[in-house]
C-alpha cells in the first residue's frame, strides 16, 4: 500500500514541471502567432495604401488623357 502512495505522490510531483513546460510552450506559440498576425495586418494596410495610390494614379492618367483629347482634335 505504501508503494502505491509513493507512486501517486511522485506522479503529482512530476506533473508540476510538466505543466510548466507545456504552459511555457503554449505561451511562446501564442506570442509567435500574435506577431504573425500583427505583421499580416501591417501588410494588409500597406496593400490597401498601395491600391489607393495606384487607383489615384490611374484616375489622374485618365484625366490627363481626356484633357489631351479635348485639346487635340486630330486624335479623334
Amino acid at each position: 500500500m505504501r508503494f502505491l502512495e509513493d507512486i501517486i505522490i511522485l506522479a503529482i510531483i512530476m506533473t508540476v514541471p510538466i505543466t510548466a513546460i507545456v504552459t511555457s510552450h503554449i505561451r511562446k506559440n501564442t506570442k509567435i502567432k500574435s506577431g504573425i498576425l500583427r505583421e499580416q495586418l501591417e501588410l494588409e494596410k500597406l496593400k490597401q495604401q498601395n491600391y489607393l495610390m495606384e487607383t489615384e494614379k490611374l484616375r489622374l492618367e485618365l484625366e490627363k488623357m481626356q484633357l489631351d483629347t479635348k485639346n487635340d482634335p486630330k486624335i479623334l
